[in-house]
Formats: structure tokens, sequence, C-alpha cells
């Protein structure tokens, strides 16, 4: 390991940034030097303008991927390195803004009714139920579910955060079905052995098999969940700054473009049941 990455390491670290921004701010500073063979503390302005010049046109990364770089390098330069300013005229595709393809609540039962498996089936009903981040659902413990005051506690979410999230009468009665089948000690959805959880590529994949079992053409992997979960909340009425805090968004804006994929948004009280309305089939 250079100076510079542990240097890096360390000042992330004091910092208390996840293990995923820990790898992609990484990755990023990694592959700048890689592209000039150099040090990156060898490098200046012009450098990394013709950097993020060639990511944008001649490996046609898009704004979001260029973003995601430029944070990690800029982070290097500014937290590490100590430069003053960050004055670096880059040249960055605009974030295209897109409406996904959201699924309706029809389209939510159809998929959790297609997943054979019952671990993953459970997995995705709480994934919409609760509205979570794939890194989260898989990181979930045994203890974080507060059966008594029917509560989730989602531990260390996106920007090392814990929340908790209301479990419905209906997610609850669920879980505790499914702890009853397969006894999970610590992690709750263990994979092959009770220590070892599942991968996010397991469960994006069995998404995505359910999807294709349910006739389902609409593009997007898991997080189509996470987004249904907002969506619908929207639709019943959740008042805005309460979808925020559930799903654990630090900027308020974030949340707001769920308000522009409802139209008819209405101040309410919010489902109290997302799933208790799925028609969902256990055959």
């Amino acid at each position: 390991m250079t100076a510079l990455r542990a240097q890096m390491i360390k000042a992330m670290q004091v910092r208390g940034f996840s293990v995923r921004t820990h790898e992609s701010y990484l990755a990023a500073v990694k592959d700048l030097a890689r592209y000039y063979h150099r040090a990156p503390d060898q490098l200046g302005i012009d450098d990394l303008r013709r950097y993020f010049e060639y990511l944008a046109t001649e490996r046609g990364l898009s704004g979001a991927s260029c973003r995601l770089f430029l944070h990690g390098i800029r982070f290097l330069y500014l937290q590490v390195l100590a430069w003053p300013a960050f004055d670096v005229d880059i040249p960055i595709p605009k974030k295209a803004q897109r409406i996904p393809e959201l699924l309706t609540r029809a389209e939510v039962g159809r998929i959790l009714t297609a997943c054979a498996n019952p671990k993953h089936r459970m997995m995705l009903t709480l994934c919409y139920g609760c509205g979570l981040r794939l890194s989260e659902l898989v990181a979930l413990k045994v203890r974080d579910i507060d059966g008594e005051r029917k509560l989730l506690r989602v531990a260390q979410g996106k920007g090392a955060k814990d929340r908790l999230v209301p479990l419905s009468d209906t997610l609850l009665a669920q879980l505790r079905a499914y702890w009853r089948l397969f006894r999970p000690s610590d992690g709750l959805f263990p994979g092959r052995t009770l220590t070892d959880g599942l991968t996010e590529t397991t469960v994006q994949k069995a998404f995505t098999r359910a999807k294709a079992r349910a006739g389902i053409k609409k593009i997007g992997g898991i997080h189509s969940l996470r987004h249904a979960y907002a969506t619908h909340q929207l639709e019943a009425g959740l008042p805005v700054h309460r979808l925020q805090r559930l799903l654990g968004h630090q900027d308020i804006h974030s949340t707001l473009r769920y308000v522009h994929w409802v139209p008819d948004y209405r101040e309410g009280h919010g489902a109290h049941d997302l799933v208790a309305a799925l028609e969902v089939g256990h055959g």
C-alpha cells in the first residue's frame, strides 16, 4: 500500500465513511493514477481537466458515473493533499432527468407471488414494505427487529446513519413466520451457512427472476421496490418530511423527486400497511 493510499484511507475512516464510499473513492483515484502512470500528487489542474474530458468523451461515462469519480478525486486533493481549493472546470455530462417505469401495487404483488424461494420472497417483501436499499436489506440482523414496538432498525444506512422504520402488522407476522421456518440467529438473511449473509447479487438475481416470471417488462432492478414504496406512500398521502426520514434521505430534494412522480399528490396520513394491500400468493 502506498503512503498516499494509506493517508486517504485514514482520512475517510476519521470521517466515518461507509465501506462502499471507501471502495468508490479509492477506485476513482486508482483509475486516475493508472491513466497518467503517475502518482496523483504529481498532477495539476490541467491534467485533471483532461482526465475528466477523457471519461466523458472517450469512455462515454454517464454524468452520474463522472460525478462519482469527481467526489473521490476532489476528496483526495482537498482533504488529503490539502489543496486550498479545487477550481477545476470539469466537463461532466448533464444528469438525465427521467421518470422510471414505476411498479404498480398489482405488479409488486405479482413479483412477490412469482418468487418461489420463501427466504428471497421475504427479502423482497421487506424491501418493498420498508423502502430499503439493497445494501441495508442484506445487512439486517435479527436484533434489528423490535416486535414489541413494531419497528425495524436500519443500522448505518447510507451516510452512516441509523433510522427506525415502522413494521406493519402484516409484515411483522410474515417476519415471525419466516423466523420460525429458518431460525436465523444473527444475520436476518443468512446464506448457505448461518454466519454468511446472502450477497447483494443473489438478491438482485432473485428479483430479476421473479419479475420475469411475473411477465413484467418494465426496466429496473430491485431498487424499483424502494421507488414503489415511496410513490405508494405518497399516493396514500404520507407527508414528504416523514417520507424523507423513512427513506433515510439527508437532502429533502432527494425525496421531492417522488412528489413529481405523483402528480395528484395530496398530503394525508400515508398507508399504514402497504403489504396487506397486495394480493400475494405463497403457494
